[in-house]
């Protein structure tokens, strides 16, 4: 990951796709059937949500 200062902005653009792309994996998962998708399904959910995790506190860092 780029430890690149964003703005509360550009912040908030980068949350709501990632906020988009969870759920479009979301309806993938749900659509898809077989291990091997669920599992990539599953490692794109967990990176996707650890982003946002990490976006979200970089937010409310930048908030204080």
């Amino acid at each position: 990951m780029m430890d690149v200062t964003l703005s509360a902005a550009e912040l908030n653009d980068r949350i709501a796709v990632l906020r988009d792309n969870i759920r479009q994996l979301i309806e993938q998962a749900a659509a898809a059937s077989g291990e091997q998708n669920e599992t990539r399904t599953a490692d794109r959910l967990e990176q996707q949500n650890e982003e946002l995790d990490r976006l979200i506190a970089q937010r409310e860092s930048l908030a204080k």
